[in-house]
């Protein structure tokens, strides 16, 4: 199904932010006098010399990509701030630095730089950055292609960062045509695949040091743990509840350990398996000797550690036995899943845990990656090859896949949905990915195809478009996962510098505005201990440039706080004290007739209301925009309350994630319970429908008991008190989605939609 409304995306195009008369962009002169090479030939770094650089507020670089090719350009925007906090900017002598990263190497790159002043005015230059030849001795610049990247554009990515031991410039970026554009440069003999990308950069590590690698190529050492009883790092570094989690070897245990820090390095929590098992063994009755096994025994061999916030879990995958989720907070047991003819499920202690396989699902065999699909479902890379340590060894199979299960834990029960076994013809038996980054769109990484004991072996990357299809596949020499141990989707085509991290940062909602309860209703909460600077709009006259056939053709506003007081109102945008920076932020409504107003509140709950001037009906959007996305405080919620009907008269919310980084997000739609709260005629059977900004629906429920997140909604508090009342928890990747709330049999009334960001 696709739809064409008037999406967050789709209202950037309808912003004006030309002002009367010269601007900074007019009056400014920016040279390019000279470009250096950076560490590797995929870094060079401008110098640029600005007339007023008071009036600069940010630089984006953009790289053209080579021809042909479907690929985004690779960009990156520093902020002023960002730049002078590095030394990058100097304000006495209007010298600026800029890193540009992501080059081809060997080949003259066109390079656009777009200017942007503190007025909202822009301008742009071009230039050619010829950059050297690299010598890759991992040949990740010689890929054997099996598939050339197709001209498909529906796969959600464009950049992949492998992850080897093949030379000490692990790791490597490359695109998905298969060309090289960045190569990490370490300190000697750095050879490590346990990295991450995680704030921009390259974070690794190195015995039991934690090391940044920023894509300008700045190297430094961030933290070293070998104080709080680290012998050594391994294995993967992946994303955790509020830093990264590094994978550790101890005096007492082999990889059975890990723990939880932040960007500066500092330690926030640890988990030790051998004492969570040891525990549970207990309780239970059996006797853990015979299962957890101190140093130098890998009797747990973990490989992988996946945060889920639906649930506020942790899902670690051990190698040698199973999956095991515990509470992020307690580390209590939830759940164990695995083959259960393996060591593990002949303790009653352990197999208690254990969830049930459907007919037709197969367990993962010696799985790596775990991770969290967007609708909440389980997927790894199984590579079906039984336990080295533990006893009986359980089963084995010849070849490798990856696999997608979906949990159902109030029944108990585990049933695989989808997996890609490539007619079981690839045996890769150890290391290995597979990763999801948009609905349906995969990065498989085989990573030791023949095996460690063959005489060739190859690692494979094939990236699947959301159709099922192969966009690309390319197969690299290896020896035991030196090239390619493990594979990620990067969004490197619009990085910002500072980062913004995963977060809702923008919502809006388009609907029928009447009177009374007809009225467009919105509602916030903005949660933390700093202020939060928004600009919230009011569009009608407007909407008529999106098909939309009766907009609303002079809305107004009114902000009240919780107490119900009034905090500001608008009718004509232009009136507000805040216009000019609406101007600036390319916020400014395209008629005059619009609402919108800057305000900067505290932390609480807050509501708009939009109504049309004289009384007067239409359809309306009501929008927030954080203007403060750095802030600790944030935008956690956002509720649009008014009349829905069929087509027009539906109710359409749409949100913005982040720039880089997925977020979890709560969706709900109310109706009969909003007899409860003085509304009289209420939407009696709400759905929902979920869709990307390309229009494709990806998630849709109508009674809320029935969606498979039905224990995570009732966990955080948001299972809705009508079971007629739709709900769904879905982990998206950065991007723009629309939600639309409908009667599920054709009928009207009053409905409320509420997007929750659960970061």
């Amino acid at each position: 199904m696709k739809l064409n409304p008037l999406s967050l995306a789709a209202a950037f195009c309808t912003f004006v932010a030309s002002l009367a008369g010269a601007t900074q962009a007019d009056d400014a002169t920016i040279t390019i006098d000279s470009q250096t090479q950076g560490s590797t030939p995929f870094i060079s770094q401008l110098t640029l010399t600005a007339s007023d650089i008071t009036t600069i507020k940010s630089i984006r670089f953009e790289i053209t990509p080579k021809r042909p090719s479907v690929t985004r350009p690779l960009s990156g925007t520093y902020s002023s701030d960002y730049l002078t906090s590095r030394g990058d900017l100097d304000s006495a002598t209007g010298q600026i630095f800029l890193p540009v990263y992501g080059l081809y190497s060997g080949f003259a790159n066109p390079v656009t730089l777009t200017y942007y002043f503190q007025d909202g005015s822009s301008k742009q230059a071009s230039t050619i950055i010829t950059t050297a030849v690299f010598d890759d001795p991992c040949g990740y610049n010689r890929p054997a292609s099996l598939q050339h990247r197709t001209a498909d554009t529906s796969l959600s990515y464009d950049y992949i960062m492998m992850k080897g031991t093949c030379s000490g410039y692990s790791p490597a970026i490359i695109d998905t045509d298969g060309a090289l554009r960045w190569m990490a440069v370490t300190a000697p003999n750095f050879l490590s695949f346990s990295n991450a990308f995680f704030d921009n950069a390259v974070l690794y590590v190195h015995g039991a040091q934690l090391f940044r690698l920023d894509l300008d190529g700045t190297f430094t050492q961030v933290a070293d743990y070998s104080g709080a009883g680290v012998n050594n790092f391994h294995h993967n570094i992946d994303l955790g509840k509020t830093g990264i989690i590094l994978e550790a070897d101890t005096p007492e245990y082999v990889e059975s350990v890990f723990m939880e820090v932040d960007t500066a390095g500092v330690l926030l929590k640890t988990w030790n398996m051998a004492d969570i098992i040891s525990a549970a063994m207990i309780a239970g009755g059996d006797d853990p000797s015979q299962f957890v096994r101190p140093s130098p025994t890998d009797w747990f061999h973990n490989n992988a550690v996946t945060y889920n916030r639906a649930d506020d879990s942790l899902i670690v995958s051990s190698r040698e036995s199973f999956l095991i989720c515990i509470d992020y907070e307690t580390s209590a047991i939830k759940w164990i899943y695995g083959d259960q003819t393996k060591h593990w499920y002949q303790f009653p202690s352990l197999a208690q845990y254990a969830i049930n396989l459907a007919p037709g699902t197969l367990p993962p065999i010696g799985q790596h990656a775990g991770s969290i699909t967007f609708d909440q479902n389980v997927m790894v890379f199984d590579n079906g090859f039984a336990s080295f340590f533990q006893h009986p060894v359980g089963a084995s199979r010849p070849y490798a896949s990856p696999r997608k299960y979906r949990l159902d834990l109030a029944n108990n029960l585990a049933t695989e949905v989808w997996n890609d076994e490539m007619d079981q013809s690839i045996f890769s038996p150890i290391c290995g990915s597979v990763y999801e980054d948009g609905p349906y769109s995969y990065l498989i990484d085989y990573a030791d195809i023949n095996g460690f004991n063959a005489p060739q072996q190859f690692a494979r990357l094939d990236g699947l478009t959301p159709a099922g299809d192969t966009a690309f596949s390319y197969q690299y020499p290896t020896q035991a996962c030196s090239t390619a141990f493990n594979s990620v989707p990067l969004h490197l085509e619009s990085t910002s510098f500072p980062t913004v991290t995963a977060r809702a940062l923008n919502f809006s909602s388009r609907g029928a505005v009447g009177s009374g309860d007809s009225s467009l209703i919105g509602g916030f909460i903005i949660t933390g201990d700093t202020p939060v600077t928004l600009i919230l709009r009011a569009l009608g006259p407007s909407l008529a440039g999106f098909e939309v056939s009766g907009p609303l053709a002079n809305p107004t506003l009114a902000l009240y706080d919780s107490l119900a007081h009034v905090i500001a109102t608008n009718d004509d945008w232009q009136n507000d004290a805040g216009a000019a920076q609406i101007s600036a932020e390319g916020l400014a409504p395209s008629d005059a007739l619009e609402s919108a107003t800057l305000q900067t509140l505290s932390p609480g709950a807050y509501t708009f209301v939009i109504t049309g001037v004289g009384g007067a009906s239409g359809i309306g959007l009501v929008e927030a925009y954080n203007l403060s996305p750095l802030a600790s405080s944030r935008l956690a919620n956002l509720s649009t309350r008014t009349f829905i009907g069929a087509g027009e008269n539906a109710l359409i919310s749409g949100f913005i994630i982040g720039q880089v980084d997925s977020n979890s997000v709560a969706i709900r739609a109310l109706g009969p319970s909003l007899s409860t709260h003085g509304v009289s005629s209420p939407l009696s059977d709400p759905t929902l429908t979920v869709y990307e900004a390309n229009g494709t629906a990806i998630a849709t429920n109508d009674n809320w008991q029935d969606d498979p997140c039905v224990l995570d909604l009732q966990k955080n508090g948001l299972a809705p008190t009508n079971s007629l009342e739709s709900a769904t928890i879905l982990k998206l990747p950065a991007g723009a989605y629309t939600v639309v709330v409908t009667g599920a049999d054709g009928g009207s009334g009053v409905g409320l939609i509420e997007v929750y960001d659960l970061r």
